[in-house]
């Protein structure tokens, strides 16, 4: 994807969430994005366009005249590939469902011919209120994308929706517009990710080192491609994407749950995810406290969510599954592929630096159950991992 022929014209509206655009253009900048601006009079008063104009490295755009010279905005609109108002107050969101023209961003909008996408920002009790959800959904009905509002603390001091999405996120969202490689559009994709946490009592339970960057990778990657993406996450400090279907859970108990309700329809299943073999027989409702006896602590076998799926799928269903291995690493990784029912078994090796948990790069073998092909890859991101893997999957549906 060359970012630098691609043009972005930003709207900043006048919400307490205008600060986040300045960190936003950076992200689109160091990307490649032409970037250009166009501001709401009530937004210069929270941001000057001093700082905007710097970071796009252009002149921004405010009233329909400036210095004697009349702003176009049907230039702006013809020159964007997308316009992004980010961020959309509950004000601009209703002038735009309804029409209304009286500053420069919005008449911009009703003249544009790009795709346009709305960051929403406003306090609780105006996003929920009937009238911005109407309007929101006439806007999605006119073909306006709308990026998902945060939850959290709002500057009015109430906790709850209405939050801007974080710039890396928006980034994220306007990446996956431009993203070349559409070819698991209309797909289906369940992906696991993270680790599981097994409580042994309220305070402490049993894990790994998992961190479902590599998960969270994929889920990334397969939602740019097109695909519908249903995310099951273990306990993760990892941002998974914007748009996918997410579902938290904790244990491999909850975890092979949202798997099992969800993986039937699925067209590609990846089990990601390191779920714990074992889990305490008794979990004790109170803390164990400390005494001078070793602790004995009984274990039990969890439920195998890859080879139960494995043994369930469908001929046209493809299941991709990962080994991560200390020793005999291809051996082992072929009896799982074998037994599991994988179409594809991802290799990991502890012995190779730079990969397995906690990482940002990674090193993987890919073997094929239908000719037992072998293919290594070089240490790389974990982003460019998860490309590679998909590129193979993709490869399954043209054999």
């Amino acid at each position: 994807m060359n970012n630098k022929n691609k043009n972005i014209l930003l709207g900043i509206t006048g919400s307490i969430a205008a600060y986040k655009s300045a960190y936003l253009i950076r992200l689109f900048v160091k990307k490649g994005y032409n970037v250009k601006v166009v501001m709401t009079k009530a937004a210069t008063e929270l941001i000057t366009p001093l700082t905007i104009s710097t970071l796009s490295k252009n002149i921004v755009y405010i009233d329909f005249s400036e210095n004697g010279v009349w702003n176009n905005h049907v230039d702006l609109g013809l020159w964007a590939d997308v316009f992004l108002i980010a961020p959309a107050t509950a004000n601009t969101i209703a002038k735009m469902n309804h029409g209304i023209a009286d500053n420069l961003l919005l008449t911009t909008y009703l003249s544009a011919k790009c795709t346009v996408v709305l960051a929403p920002a406003m306090d609780l009790d105006m996003w929920k209120h009937y009238a911005t959800q109407k309007n929101i959904e006439e806007l999605k009905g006119r073909g306006v994308n709308i990026i998902p509002v945060d939850d959290g603390e709002l500057a009015s001091g109430l906790v709850g929706e209405g939050r801007m999405a974080e710039p890396e996120f928006i980034m994220e969202y306007i990446d996956s517009m431009f993203y070349e490689k559409k070819d698991l559009v209309d797909k289906k994709v369940l992906i696991t990710a993270g680790p599981t946490y097994e409580n042994i009592d309220p305070v402490r339970f049993i894990s790994n080192r998992s961190t479902g960057k590599m998960g969270i990778a994929l889920a990334k990657e397969a939602k740019k491609r097109g695909a519908n993406v249903t995310l099951v996450l273990g306990p993760s400090k990892a941002n998974p994407p914007v748009g996918v279907n997410l579902m938290k859970v904790e244990s491999a108990a909850e975890m092979a749950k949202a798997v099992f309700d969800n993986y039937k329809d699925q067209d590609i299943i990846i089990m990601a995810a390191a779920v714990a073999d074992y889990t305490p027989k008794n979990v004790s409702d109170t803390k164990i406290k400390k005494n001078d006896n070793d602790l004995n602590l009984e274990l039990k076998r969890t439920t195998d969510i890859a080879a139960s799926v494995g043994k369930d799928k469908r001929d046209d269903q493809i299941l991709i599954g990962f080994a991560l291995e200390t020793d005999s690493e291809l051996e082992n990784a072929e009896k799982k592929l074998k037994k599991k029912n994988f179409d594809l078994i991802v290799l990991n090796s502890l012995k190779e630096k730079g990969a397995g948990f906690a990482y940002d790069t990674n090193k993987i073998t890919i073997i094929s159950a239908k000719n037992n092909k072998i293919t290594n890859f070089e240490l790389k991101s974990k982003e460019k991992v998860a490309v590679d893997i998909l590129n193979e999957v993709v490869k399954l549906f043209d054999e």
